[in-house]
């Protein structure tokens, strides 16, 4: 699993690590790890539509909380749930820019067993890095 829950780290919040060879590979291992916070099963999420995604920031983590707030839009003005179907992320100059597509289906509480409501993405202890084995980042979701 490219990504992995940890306990005790903030109160109401949910805290996860994702990896990735990629920084590509990162941001989808990271938008999974938010959705399974919201849905326990993430392949009862058929992917009939897609949204495409754009965003900018000056650094990785920045540009990351953009990526993953998308997400939680979608679910909150939608009511879609999302899962990254592709990301391209441009590094070469500032600001970064993030160019993807998110498929999915509207939620659906018969089919979609619900977890936690994801209200945000926060900035704490926000940690995007390269790793000798790939990409890491450490979140903190507002639930």
């Amino acid at each position: 699993m490219p990504y992995e829950f940890l306990e005790d780290v903030a109160t109401a919040d949910v805290a996860f690590i994702a990896r990735g060879e990629s920084i590509e590979d990162l941001f989808c291992a990271a938008a999974d790890a938010t959705m399974n916070v919201m849905v326990t099963d993430l392949s009862t999420i058929d992917r009939s539509l897609e949204r495409s995604v754009n965003g900018e920031a000056e650094a990785l983590d920045l540009l990351l909380v953009n990526w993953l707030q998308e997400l939680i839009y979608y679910k909150d003005a939608q009511r879609l749930l999302l899962r990254a179907a592709s990301v391209t992320i441009e590094r070469g100059h500032k600001p970064l820019r993030l160019s993807g597509v998110l498929s999915g289906e509207p939620m659906n509480p018969q089919k979609h067993e619900l977890n936690a409501d994801v209200k945000a993405v926060t900035l704490h202890r926000l940690r995007v890095e390269q790793t000798p084995k790939g990409w890491e980042a450490f979140v903190i979701l507002d639930i």
